[in-house]
């Protein structure tokens, strides 16, 4: 065998927690020595007696097959001099009670299909990319000021082929693909890829952090798939789970037979609610291994960000007192100023229901450092206001206003995710009370609402086409939904309004500041008419949303607007080709004298029923030449910025 020795700095750095590519230390590597190519395995296992390696190269006997161990602190590694690519292993390990377990690679880069467990010998490297104008778009734009509107998923149960099977990721690239591009999703939001043993799961109870799933191909398949949205100018983030881990034997809980990524206090490690267990964040080598999952994802796979799942888990000690996790806290700061200190263009989006302040400042400020946080206050109070009955919704006026409140505090995602539609909550469609036409109504205009809305936009599959079943995980969506007319309206619906998004700056590039937003009508509970304005960095570019909570139409509906002169209408949820009753302001709308709304002049339009009106002010020929419209803005400084 050959001898093979870590660096002494590399191991201090794995054990002061700074080791940020732990990864190309730890697991198994297929390295050059001597002309030949060895495979050197490498694990941290602190607590153990003796640590063994078996595989299919050695008939899972361990017999000759000792790891080293290198330092008291409980590494341990062993070079085969053989190139034993492909070949399926684990380690052996014997604890400090004499017990044996099997225990599959922590830093293993690609895993057996469940239900076996085995890891995999892998060369990780060598993809060819081809998403250098993705990448360098990145670099010269600032996402605060851009569309972003994503599409949630999970692979495994968006399409099935016809025998039932899973879509490959190289599959996917031609399936999904197209699809996100009709649809006009900036970019798509992927269940956990960790390798994961249930299926039931969705991947967050994961096992191999640095071993994407196998059950949809290899890693670099997953590669080829991501570089082909990349071209495709699709961003990819991948929902991501450094709180907890699933407890199979397998895995890293209790990994050498005492807790070694887990808290040793049963009380701190065990999630109960999810028999899951903690990750203790206030270790040193559980933040060496975390922070360099974080960059694994995004050097090899080219990631553009991560949804950072369960962080009010993550930012209390279990229990409900809800006591501060000042160790885990610390963890977040940390991981996010490397993360971004790696690369600034990168999402780290918290999902976050706590009210915890300035989850999206920078650390250097005080704050947690993301840049995006999930707003989950909107998001239960508005489909709250939603499942109520019309007649009932005055009382609760202030289900949709409160949002305004704090919508600048931080930057926000308007989610409605995979978790509003499982577990008996029913599906978006199906939330909406009345007959069959009017919940389509109600479901076009909460997604109106919501583009109207100030933050960034978060839709879960199947919501595009209004499916009627909540989602099963098991079984891929409701297709044949597409034979139904309305629900292929629905679609239509969603393709024309995530066209209009993107083409209007009003509803992007403000999302995090003040200056962004302006009621003009809060206040009208009778008949629940919310009217807001939507304005971008150019002091004329507005949009003035008009949004009808009840099933009534008004002809001749009076409302002030901030400029005197003539507004036309360019979008209406209520259009016939949605599925609407087409109450529609086909006529030039101009003003009139007179005190409304606290303005000095008002409109008279039309209200459609469970509607959304986009009204925009006309600009007179010499308006738009002397205002330059196609002139290039500047990238003002806009929301909370990066670290």
């Amino acid at each position: 065998m050959i001898q093979y020795s870590p660096t002494s700095f590399e191991t201090h750095l794995f054990h002061e927690g700074n080791l940020f590519k732990a990864y190309e230390l730890f697991g198994s590597h297929l390295l050059r020595y001597e002309g030949k190519v060895v495979t050197r395995f490498t694990v941290w296992a602190p607590n153990a007696v003796q640590v063994n390696l078996i595989g299919s190269f050695n008939n899972w006997n361990s017999n000759g097959f000792r790891l080293i161990k290198q330092n008291d602190q409980g590494i341990w590694s062993l070079t085969i001099p053989l190139d034993l690519s492909g070949e399926l292993y684990k380690y052996e390990i014997v604890s400090k009670k004499g017990v044996t377990l099997l225990k599959s690679d922590p830093f293993a880069f690609f895993s057996e299909v469940r239900p076996n467990t085995a890891s995999i010998v892998y060369d990780i490297k060598g993809y060819k990319w081809n998403d250098q104008k993705w990448i360098k778009n990145k670099e010269n734009k600032s996402i605060y000021h851009e569309p972003l509107f994503i599409y949630e998923l999970h692979l495994g149960t968006w399409k099935l082929k016809d025998n039932g099977e899973y879509y490959s990721y190289a599959e996917l690239a031609n399936e999904l693909i197209p699809y996100i591009k009709e649809h006009g999703f900036t970019h798509i939001e992927i269940l956990p890829l960790v390798e994961h043993p249930y299926d039931r799961s969705w991947g967050y109870q994961g096992v191999s952090y640095f071993s994407a799933t196998s059950r949809y191909g290899t890693p670099k398949d997953l590669m080829y798939f991501i570089d082909q949205c990349h071209q495709h100018n699709i961003g990819v983030i991948l929902d991501w789970v450094p709180g907890h881990f699933c407890k199979d034997a397998h895995g890293l809980y209790l990994f050498d037979g005492e807790p070694v990524y887990d808290y040793p206090n049963e009380k701190d490690r065990e999630n109960f609610i999810w028999g899951t267990a903690n990750f203790d964040l206030g270790k040193n080598e559980v933040q060496s291994f975390l922070i360099s999952n974080a960059l694994f994802w995004i050097e090899y796979f080219h990631i553009d960000g991560f949804r950072v799942d369960a962080v009010a888990n993550i930012i209390y000690w279990p229990g409900e007192e809800k006591i501060p996790n000042r160790y885990a806290i610390d963890f977040l700061k940390k991981m996010n100023r490397v993360v971004f200190q790696h690369d600034p263009t990168v999402l780290m989006i918290a999902e976050d229901s706590t009210d915890w302040p300035m989850v999206t400042a920078p650390t250097h400020v005080g704050g947690i450092g993301f840049n995006y946080k999930w707003n989950m206050g909107w998001m239960n109070d508005i489909l709250k206001y939603m499942e109520e009955l019309p007649e009932k919704r005055t009382s609760l006026h202030h289900k949709v206003t409160f949002s305004l409140m704090y919508a600048f505090s931080e930057n926000f995602v308007l989610p409605f995710s995979h978790d509003e539609v499982v577990h008996g909550k029913k599906s978006l469609l199906n939330k909406m009370p009345g007959t069959y036409e009017e919940k389509f109504a109600q479901l076009r205009l909460l997604y109106g609402y919501m583009v109207g809305h100030p933050g960034k936009k978060l839709l879960f599959m199947g919501g595009e086409f209004g499916q009627f079943s909540e989602w099963k995980d098991l079984d891929q969506l409701d297709w044949n939904l597409f034979n139904y007319d309305m629900h292929r309206k629905m679609d239509a619906y969603i393709r024309e309004l995530l066209k209009f998004y993107r083409r209007s700056k009003p509803l992007y590039e403000l999302d995090h500041s003040l200056e962004g937003f302006e009621w003009i009508d809060v206040n009208n509970a009778a008949q629940s008419i919310f009217s807001f304005v939507r304005k971008s960095k150019e002091e004329e570019d507005f949009l003035l949303f008009v949004c009808n909570f009840k099933n009534n139409n008004y002809g001749n509906y009076k409302i002030g607007v901030p400029k005197k002169g003539e507004y036309r209408e360019v979008f209406n949820s209520d259009d016939e080709r949605f599925g609407g009753t087409h109450h529609i302001n086909y006529k030039i709308l101009k003003t009139k004298d007179g005190f409304y709304h606290g303005r000095e002049q008002y409109i008279t339009m039309k209200v459609p029923p469970y509607g959304v009106s986009i009204l925009k002010p006309v600009k007179k020929r010499k308006e738009r030449k002397d205002n330059g419209e196609n002139k290039v803005l500047s990238d003002a400084p806009s929301g909370r910025k990066r670290n």
